[in-house]
């Protein structure tokens, strides 16, 4: 699995953060994807890495400005009630 952190701008609400999900999601074969227009980030989880151009190409088509975008490994924690 790889994380995709994606700095944004232009996102002023929830309808926003919904917009550029959406347009993520017809675009590429992803896990989830959360945006946070506080944050000004979207974050993505898919099982391979994305095509940066392609993702540049996807967030100014929806209306945003892609500033910079972060990608790392990314491994499910799991639960467990006799964590220490």
């Amino acid at each position: 699995m790889t994380k995709t952190v994606l700095s944004v701008e232009g996102m002023m609400c929830a309808m926003c953060e919904k917009h550029l999900n959406e347009a993520i999601e017809k675009a590429f074969n992803v896990k989830k994807v959360t945006s946070s227009h506080t944050k000004k980030e979207t974050e993505i989880l898919s099982e391979a890495p994305l095509d940066e151009e392609l993702l540049k190409t996807t967030v100014d088509a929806a209306g945003y400005t892609l500033n910079g975008i972060h990608t790392e490994p990314f491994e499910k924690k799991g639960f467990s009630l006799f964590r220490k």
